[in-house]
């Protein structure tokens, strides 16, 4: 079976975590999130997928030349953003048959097989996969029958539009009849163009309500709360490392036998911890980092090649890319580059 992800968009809310590298290669405990996209994709056998690139395209190729991903990946550049729908539209010929189409920022265990099958029960011509939130409307918002056929699609509303707290995850279920609402070459998105016209055209679109995890990881409060949730376990993919009682903990780091470490956390490859170190609940330690003598790290992400040094002191933090940190620095809500 085949998929399309999107993979284009320049990440602006993530800055400038993405100044340097493309949304969905922000790292999700030791992988980028493309690649858990990838292997859920491939766990409910879609090994066919295509990825459309623009900001940074060339992170997405270089990795996933040399990663081990089991799907067989085709990659669409595009000079200019085409829109969601218009990069799909510019890859028509890709599909035969119903496929799937998943935004390349979300972090999700979603269940496939379950939207297919009512996808197909309903003879929809798209299904979206929605999920119930409680307060925050930055996303779509859709209001279904009882029968689950989509009535209303509003694309981020504003507060006195809300009319349902069901939005739209970027997951869809899609029949190739889609490209011919589609124009060619023309910027052109699902939630804004694409759903209000064939509502317009009372065309068969229905909304499924999954029930597994899902986060858009599209600023820094949700890509924190992604990595925190996947640590606790409340997303199923795939963690590196070895299942410790403090977390997940790569055999060849090397940590000091004074130092402190508490549940969750997770420590990558050749982490090297300090002595008398100080690892509170929540620390993220990707490979290569080095945490300097009393140091004590809480509730942040230190991505690869990092340094933090001694007796700094750093919490509720996301440090990029080889940052350091010098000797005896506090840093509280910061996000540092390298």
């Amino acid at each position: 079976m085949k998929a399309f992800v999107l993979a284009a968009g320049v990440g602006a809310r993530l800055r400038p975590l993405t100044s340097e590298i493309p949304k969905p290669m922000v790292p999700i405990l030791g992988k980028p999130a493309l690649c858990h996209t990838f292997e859920n994709l491939k766990k409910y056998g879609f090994t066919d997928i295509c990825v459309n690139l623009f900001h940074k395209a060339e992170n997405i190729t270089r990795y996933f030349a040399n990663a081990n991903t089991c799907v067989n990946l085709n990659y669409s550049r595009e000079q200019k953003l085409l829109g969601t729908a218009g990069a799909v539209r510019k890859n028509a010929d890709f599909f035969d048959d119903t496929f799937v189409v998943m935004s390349g920022d979300g972090l999700s265990d979603v269940n496939l097989k379950n939207i297919l099958n009512f996808h197909k029960k309903k003879k929809a011509l798209v299904t979206i996969a929605l999920k119930k939130i409680d307060a925050r409307f930055d996303y779509g918002i859709t209001l279904t029958g009882k029968d689950g056929k989509v009535k209303s699609f509003v694309e981020k509303p504003f507060w006195k539009d809300v009319f349902a707290n069901t939005v739209n995850t970027g997951i869809y279920v899609c029949e190739p009849e889609i490209f011919d609402f589609i124009p060619k070459n023309k910027f052109f998105d699902f939630g804004s163009d694409l759903f209000p016209l064939l509502l317009k055209n009372k065309k068969n679109v229905f909304g499924f309500v999954m029930n597994e995890y899902w986060t858009d990881i599209g600023n820094i409060f949700e890509y924190k709360k992604g990595v925190f949730d996947a640590l606790d376990g409340k997303v199923a993919i795939n963690i590196s490392g070895e299942k410790k009682r403090s977390g997940f903990i790569a055999k060849n780091a090397k940590i000091d036998k004074s130092a402190k470490i508490s549940r969750p956390c997770f420590i990558g490859n050749n982490v090297t911890v300090g002595k008398n170190a100080v690892l509170n609940p929540y620390s993220v330690l990707l490979d290569n980092v080095v945490v300097g003598k009393s140091a004590i790290i809480g509730k942040s992400i230190v991505w690869s090649g990092s340094v933090v040094g001694k007796n700094s002191k750093i919490d509720n933090t996301v440090a990029g890319y080889n940052s350091v940190i010098p000797d005896n620095i506090n840093l509280f809500d910061s996000i540092l580059m390298g």
